[in-house]
């Protein structure tokens, strides 16, 4: 089936971008790898050339600019983009999906749910400037699924949170209403939270899936790589494969969106610079001596500002911070050697 360009997400602020290069074709990348990127315009679905650029630099949900010979020579600037610090020790930055306007944020309602992690997908989200949607599946199987939503809700009143059987086609139907004609969703989690299964039912695509373990309600990848498909209501899903963990990077906005409630308590500490610690007159302490606040929200929100703070530095900042701390390090050997010989 072909789709117009406002099928296809096109909007106002692309075309403009387009009219200075008027001449040239558009497409949306609906899969990128290693030697090509897809595209997909009005007349179909075709392979894309980058001759000046490594594929790596484009994202799934993409606008681009080609030539007569598919031949991309403009990325237009993007209206969102979701992004995360690669796997390993380097500092390169791994592009997850551009142009999502819905992020589901997918989890379980078993052994596997996970409010850290929930925190960590929102603050993505948030950085990213997708509207999130928390959708809680298997709660057919839980004894009491509303406990689940109730955790999510707590972290803020207005979070959108929906928890289903992703094999209920009404309930589909509610997770779709999220995500009309012409607008992307993207579904993101761990393996085992039944991301494939909601895809399916989304997209009316029939990928494999697969068990999960009983001890701890973990699954294996069954998604591999990411790709724009149609759903079934006639907007786009880009399924991404499982993460088994987050580095948010440069995401410091998208954590205080999350904890809003603790930056408006800090406003009402005394001192500006308040660590939130023994202070005198910290707001924060207080509301924790009251019971208003849990402690570990506190420690959760610190542990993910040091990790955005690290996961953002550039490979020069890690070098040079790397070699301070061997610096010291050999530093208070040496006195130790220098104290013995004594």
């Amino acid at each position: 089936m072909h789709s117009s360009l406002s099928d296809l997400g096109w909007s106002s602020h692309f075309a403009a971008q387009h009219a200075a290069h008027s001449s040239c074709t558009p497409f949306r990348i609906a899969s990128v790898h290693r030697d090509r990127l897809i595209g997909l315009n009005p007349e179909g679905e075709f392979p894309l050339l980058t001759p000046d650029q490594s594929t790596g630099s484009y994202a799934v949900g993409d606008w681009v600019l080609t030539d007569n010979d598919k031949r991309v020579h403009h990325l237009l600037d993007r209206r969102s983009l979701l992004q995360r610090r690669a796997a390993g020790t380097g500092a390169a930055t791994q592009l997850i999906a551009a142009n999502v306007d819905v992020l589901f944020i997918v989890s379980s309602c078993n052994a596997d749910f996970n409010l850290p992690r929930l925190e960590r997908y929102l603050a993505l989200a948030h950085q990213a400037g997708c509207y999130p949607v928390i959708v809680l599946t298997k709660a057919d199987k839980s004894d009491d699924p509303k406990r689940f939503s109730g955790q999510v809700q707590a972290l803020d009143p207005y979070l959108t949170v929906l928890a289903i059987n992703a094999l209920d086609p009404a309930e589909i139907e509610t997770v779709l209403s999220w995500c009309p004609k012409g607008q992307t969703g993207a579904l993101v989690g761990s393996s085992g939270v039944g991301k494939t299964t909601l895809s399916n039912a989304l997209t009316n695509k029939d990928f494999a899936t697969s068990g999960i373990r009983e001890d701890d309600a973990r699954g294996r990848h069954t998604t591999t790589a990411r790709a724009l498909h149609r759903t079934r209501n006639g907007g786009w899903l880009i399924d991404t494969p499982g993460m088994r963990a987050l580095r948010l990077l440069d995401a410091q906005d998208g954590i205080d969106e999350v904890f809003s409630d603790l930056t408006e308590l800090g406003l009402n500490c005394r001192f500006s610079d308040c660590q939130h610690d023994s202070e005198p007159g910290c707001a924060v302490q207080q509301a924790i001596n009251q019971g208003v606040l849990d402690p570990a929200r506190l420690d959760r929100w610190r542990k993910l500002r040091r990790e955005d703070q690290r996961n953002s530095e550039s490979v020069a900042q890690s070098r040079a911070r790397d070699k301070a701390f061997g610096k010291m390090v050999r530093g208070v050997m040496q006195e130790q050697k220098l104290r013995k010989g004594r």
